[in-house]
Order: C-alpha cells, then sequence, then structure tokens
C-alpha cells in the first residue's frame, strides 16, 4: 500500500548500454592493466533492487576507472530481477525465483533445478572464481546504519577493519546458516583461502545516501588492494563495532510475528522474546543479542532475522 512505499531517492536505470561486456558473459566488464597486481572484482545487484550497487558500478564504468596494477572487473549480477523493479512493489525485484546470495555451492551450482538466478550463477561463476578479492555490494530494506559482512577469516577482517567506512562489521563464523553466499564461493569459503571477500550493506535501497556509501565503498576497496588512488582527503577509520552472527532464524510458519516492529539494531536481554513463529518462541540466546535485517514481510523458507552479539 503507498503508505508502506518507501522514498525513492534512487531508481533503476536503463542498463542495456552496459550489457555488452567484454568477457563473453552479459554485464560483465573487465580491464587489465598489464602490470602485476591482484584481480578485484566488484559485483552489484545480485539483488535487483538494492539499486546503489548499480550507482557504484555505472561511476566506475561512466568516469572510466582503469587500474593501475592487476586487473579490474565490474559485474551487474541479477539484472533481470532489476528489470522487473515495479515502483508500487519496490521489494518485489529482489529476485524472480531464488535468492542469488544464497546458491553460490558447488551442489547448486551442478545441480539440475533451473531458475533465472541458478542460470546466471553459473555464467558468473568464471567471473567470481577468477577474482582474487570480491567486494560484492548491498543494501537494507530498513534505513539503517551500513556494515560490512564477512566470514569470520583474519584476511577480511583486516581489510575491512583498514578501510573503517562503515564502521560496523557483522562477522559470520559459520557462514549464514541459510545457504552458500557469493563471498564464500570456492576458495573465498576455505579457511585457508588467501583472497578477502566482503559484502558492504550500504543503507535502504532506496537513498542516495546508500548509493554514496556504494561508491565510497568501492573506490576505497580498489585503493587498498593499489588499483587506485587512495584519495588525498580519506579520513583515518574511527572507532568500530563488531558483531559476530549467533543465528540465522527462518520463517517457518504464516503466523511469524515479531513482538513489536523492527527495523535493525534493537538490542534484547538474554531469553527476552524476539517473535513467535506459530507456537514457537524466539528468545534472545545471550545478553545484549543485537538483531540485524529482521525481514520487512515474512515470507515462509525465507530469513526472519539475524541474532548477534556485540564482539
Amino acid at each position: 500500500m503507498a503508505q508502506n512505499l518507501p522514498v525513492f531517492e534512487v531508481l533503476p536505470r536503463d542498463l542495456s548500454a552496459y550489457r555488452e561486456g567484454n568477457v563473453g558473459i552479459d554485464y560483465v566488464h573487465r580491464f587489465e592493466s598489464g602490470q602485476p597486481g591482484p584481480h578485484v572484482l566488484i559485483n552489484a545487484l545480485t539483488h535487483g533492487n538494492e539499486i546503489c550497487g548499480m550507482v557504484a558500478a555505472t561511476h566506475l564504468l561512466d568516469t572510466g576507472v582503469r587500474p593501475r596494477i592487476g586487473t579490474l572487473t565490474i559485474s551487474f549480477a541479477n539484472v533481470a530481477a532489476y528489470e522487473s523493479f515495479d515502483a508500487s512493489q519496490p521489494h518485489e525485484s529482489r529476485q524472480l525465483v531464488h535468492n542469488l546470495n544464497r546458491i553460490w555451492s558447488a551442489s547448486e551450482l551442478d545441480g539440475t533445478a533451473e531458475s533465472p538466478e541458478l542460470l546466471r550463477a553459473r555464467a558468473l561463476r568464471p567471473v567470481v572464481s577468477a577474482a582474487d578479492h570480491i567486494l560484492d555490494i548491498h543494501s537494507t530494506s530498513q534505513d539503517v546504519v551500513p556494515f560490512w559482512v564477512y566470514p569470520a577469516y583474519a584476511r577480511n577482517a583486516t581489510v575491512a577493519l583498514a578501510l573503517g567506512r562503515p564502521p560496523v562489521h557483522l562477522v559470520m563464523p559459520s557462514g549464514l546458516g541459510s545457504g552458500t553466499p557469493l563471498i564464500q564461493h570456492g576458495r573465498h569459503g576455505l579457511a585457508e583461502g588467501q583472497g578477502v571477500a566482503l559484502v558492504v550493506e550500504c543503507g535502504q535501497h532506496f537513498l542516495q545516501s546508500a548509493a554514496n556509501v556504494a561508491t565510497t565503498a568501492a573506490l576505497d576497496f580498489l585503493a587498498h588492494f593499489g588499483l587506485v588512488d587512495a584519495p588525498a582527503d580519506r579520513p583515518a577509520p574511527g572507532p568500530q563495532s563488531r558483531y559476530e552472527l549467533l543465528q540465522t532464524l527462518m520463517v517457518r510458519t504464516p503466523d511469524f510475528r515479531f513482538v513489536r516492529p523492527l527495523v535493525g539494531f534493537e538490542v534484547f536481554a538474554e531469553d527476552e522474546l524476539i517473535a513467535t513463529d506459530g507456537e514457537d518462541e524466539i528468545r534472545a540466546p545471550c545478553d545484549d543479542c543485537t538483531v540485524f535485517m529482521p525481514t520487512r514481510e515474512p515470507i515462509v523458507g525465507r530469513e526472519a532475522v539475524y541474532l548477534t552479539r556485540p564482539l
């Protein structure tokens, strides 16, 4: 309904001009410096309604950003979902069938099931596999502070902390628990792996501030690995907050309800009631239990909320 529609400061734009890349895969653009250095992937639109990534990726392409060393790849992932955007139902273009950020396991990619997302992931598999370092740009349905998300490998934490903006981190010691995200595909999901792979959640989907965070994060990431020069006025990292993912809760019944409206970052005491799901009660597993990304609309089989604790 109209009263539930977000503020639209940024809307989708036509991406047809970016369709023909240069690696034989639609919407994938690669630039090689000819100098030794890492291969960095900036990935946008893993979810079709997460517009900020599109803004960042098109900024890199439109302004002619090229790597000083190594290789830069820029990709638009779920363009089919992006193109289904309807301003009257702006959250529906997140995906067409599958969540493109939960199907990056070998079993899913090598399986026989088909959907627009599975087909696209299979097409993008060599792109993701080739990258040494990955930044996957996302946004949130609620207007909350931006944050990093990454597996709890020291190599990821070191880079996210060094970048310092955004200053909030969601650390996954055991993955998401609801599927395999792009940043944990192949070697990036291994403790002994070498490459850095981060998600940056930039803020609410359709706000200009989220687009600004996405563009800054992309340029910061490239500068960290030496592909571009860091801006002279880049501030030093300030205080940072880190949270450990304890549980990913799924919606199991149509009767899922939070005890009160949640947007994210609310804090619960140990054993305090957070939600009910049919006859089941969801209670905080610890003191200072902080919720991340509570679902805007509970859908059976999809994620309900992440429960975390401060590190």
